[in-house]
């Protein structure tokens, strides 16, 4: 089997998002693939009633007299009044009743150990999901959190239109399917042929709880992530708390252990027309006539519509190469390759065929360069690196969020290019580079008085106040630093590299990951250990942005006099002895000390270790914009990163070809491959 990734997105049924060796056996279960703990949603105490309630509900469920439903669905509750635990839990559908009640065994004592004292989880494995909470969830369709998985091996380029156009059918085939099934099953399985003859395996299911239509609403919104998080994969996977949908190239599930759907009463049928030997010729005649004609008719209609849909589909398909994510909703559409496609060979003319003489840089999925179009606009090209394994997610994510953000503090997207293995993000030319290049620099750094300073301050606070609340969507950027504000020519800041964002829906306020990403010393450390982001995560990076402004040096190296030292720890030592104004940069010879010292202030508060100490971005403009507000005193932030400056992306990927290695370590956060074929990525959606 293909190796597989494993990513962290609006959490969700992954994360962020793992699958068994193809020799594993499916009476032995696999890794815990993810989980999502709702902290919101409330705290039980230890030894208390409810968790003496959850305890006895969950043992319950692996219960060699526990059957469910028959076909591995489980709904159950215990308790009464406010200490009454629900449980739901569904097993795949062709896993034996001892696998299944295997598999939920390790569930029930996995998801406790991982959420303790949560009252509502979520997780699973392979072959089973377990869900409860303090509140009946019965009947009740929940498409969040949502967890994507996939494969780390791409389909052949030359296949890949044909092998998605096949499986897009087989799914929606297997959703109606499953939709459609009985009330003790919605599951269904089934196999479609890729045009270099390649067998696909497909399977979409739901609980059974679930009536008809919000059945196919869940499905269907899983079928719609699958261009977002497995374009050009081999396998992969989407998986909500209500329903799941997966295919591989290799067979997955045991169809000899598939049961057959619930029986229906035959169909009565009316008695075959008799046919009469004899009569006139016109009676012979007419009878031909009767049956020749409809026959005609039919054929014609037939070979009509095929026409249409043949039609139909060839449009389709034209329209989906100019998006970027084929079949996408409109929320997640580029729009039309008219206004942002651009073609490759205009490309390499205006970059002079990507010279390094055009080079502006390097970054962790490719080069940047300078280029001019024929109309005489200059523009800057970010070159996805065509052997980067996550260069086509950063692409797609990248092209998706940025082309439908407008603000002036935000870099502005003109375009993109995809030809053969080509990723090409076109953006606007901002002529000052980005602001490490000049605030960092010995010579460059006294350029920035502190009007212009502050105005990278205020400007980028916006920016990220658009991002959390203002733009149609709810976007956390995940790497705010120095070398991703970019200064156009009046010095305004504009927030650049989208690559490692992520959407959130309107009402959701954080998120969890197995897929850590972005840079060590701006990351908040509920995120760095742990994989929980949020606005707030943003807010963290915003506030050491802010302090190196301010001091007009690195996080990792504060130089003060002959010590080195982290710049928050300096910070918090110097603000707590009254002696804070030993952090402003000295080359700051102009400009209000009272503003400088707010924004020290302000910084602080900023990159709290306690997630609710820190302000949100509207509170943080409110604080820029007006003196006469009182600001809350800091306390300590967290120092435990402030010894690392380099940038990261760790994430928990699985090959099937290879048992188990550990690629690299980092604190507590490995890079791991695995046998089987999904991502984890957490990212409620």
């Amino acid at each position: 089997m293909a190796p597989l990734m494993v990513s962290s997105r609006f959490l969700f049924f992954l994360s962020p998002i793992l699958f068994l060796i193809s020799t594993q056996s499916l009476a032995q279960p696999p890794d815990f693939r993810s989980h999502s703990c709702f902290n919101e949603k409330g705290n039980y105490t230890t030894n208390s009633t409810y968790q003496t309630n959850l305890n006895t509900l969950l043992s319950s469920l692996s219960s060699p007299s526990n059957n469910g439903n028959g076909y591995g669905f489980y709904n159950s509750s215990y308790g009464e009044n406010a200490d009454e635990v629900y449980a739901i839990a569904l097993c795949r559908g062709d896993v034996t009743g001892d696998t299944c009640r295997g598999c939920l065994s390790n569930s029930t004592q996995k998801l406790t150990q991982l959420c303790p004292n949560q009252k509502e989880a979520f997780g699973f494995y392979d072959e089973c999901m377990l869900r409860y909470a303090n509140h009946s969830m019965y009947g009740a369709m929940e498409a969040a959190p949502a967890f994507w998985l996939w494969n780390l091996e791409n389909v052949s380029s030359s296949d890949v239109d044909g092998f998605f156009q096949e499986l897009r059918s087989l799914l929606e085939d297997l959703s109606r399917q499953a939709a459609a099934n009985g009330s003790l099953r919605k599951f269904a399985v089934g196999t479609a042929t890729a045009p270099n003859f390649q067998t696909i395996y497909g399977l979409a299911q739901c609980t059974p709880d679930l009536a008809e239509q919000a059945c196919s609403d869940c499905l269907v919104g899983a079928l719609e992530d699958i261009p977002k998080c497995c374009e050009g994969k081999q396998g992969g996977r989407v998986v909500k708390p209500s329903c799941n949908v997966r295919y591989e190239i290799s067979r997955f599930y045991d169809p000899t252990t598939v049961p057959p759907l619930p029986s229906s009463p035959p169909l009565s049928s009316p008695p075959p027309p008799s046919i009469s030997t004899g009569g006139s010729k016109s009676n012979r005649s007419r009878t031909v006539i009767i049956i020749v004609v409809p026959i005609v008719v039919s054929v014609a209609l037939i070979v009509i519509f095929f026409c249409i849909c043949l039609r139909v589909k060839r449009t389709k398909k034209k329209l989906e190469t100019r998006k970027l994510l084929p079949g996408g909703d409109d929320t997640d559409e580029i729009g039309s390759a008219e206004s942002l496609q651009f073609d490759f060979a205009t490309i390499r003319v205006s970059t002079d065929d990507f010279s390094e003489a055009n080079k502006l840089g390097q970054g962790g999925f490719g080069s940047v360069y300078w280029g001019r179009l024929l109309n005489g606009k200059d523009i800057a090209v970010k070159r996805l690196s065509t052997n980067s394994g996550q260069g086509d997610l950063e692409f797609k994510n990248e092209v998706l969020l940025v082309a439908k953000l407008q603000h002036r503090n935000l870099v502005r997207l003109l375009g993109f290019c995809l030809e053969g293995s080509e990723r090409l993000l076109v953006y606007e030319f901002v002529p000052n580079a980005s602001l490490d290049h000049i605030i960092f620099d010995p010579t460059k750094h006294a350029q920035l008085d502190w009007e212009r300073r502050y105005k990278i301050i205020v400007g980028t606070a916006r920016g990220l106040l658009y991002l959390h609340e203002d733009s149609r969507l709810r976007i956390i950027h995940r790497d705010l630093k120095a070398s991703n504000i970019l200064i156009d020519a009046e010095m305004n800041p504009k927030i650049s590299d989208f690559g490692m964002a992520r959407l959130f829906v309107p009402d959701q306020t954080q998120g969890n990951t197995s897929r850590i990403v972005g840079t060590y010393g701006y990351m908040a450390p509920e995120y760095a250990m742990h994989g929980h982001f949020s606005v707030k995560s943003d807010v963290y990076s915003f506030g050491v942005l802010v302090l190196e402004i301010v001091s007009g040096q690195k996080n990792s190296g504060f130089r003060h006099g002959e010590n080195v030292e982290d710049l928050l720890s300096f910070a918090w030592r110097s603000w707590r002895e009254g002696t804070a104004s030993n952090l402003i940069d000295p080359t700051l010879k102009t400009g209000s000390r009272t503003e400088i010292m707010r924004c020290i202030h302000i910084g602080l508060l900023c990159v709290q270790e306690n997630v609710a100490d820190r302000p949100t971005m509207a509170s943080v403009i409110l604080m820029l914009n007006s003196y006469s507000l009182s600001l809350p005193v800091p306390s300590q932030p967290a120092f435990y990163l402030h010894s690392i400056g380099s940038d990261m992306s760790l994430g928990l990927e699985y090959n099937s070809g290879v048992t188990r290695s550990d690629h690299s370590k980092s604190n507590s956060a490995k890079v791991l491959e695995y046998e089987i074929s999904e991502i984890t990525e957490l990212h409620p959606r």
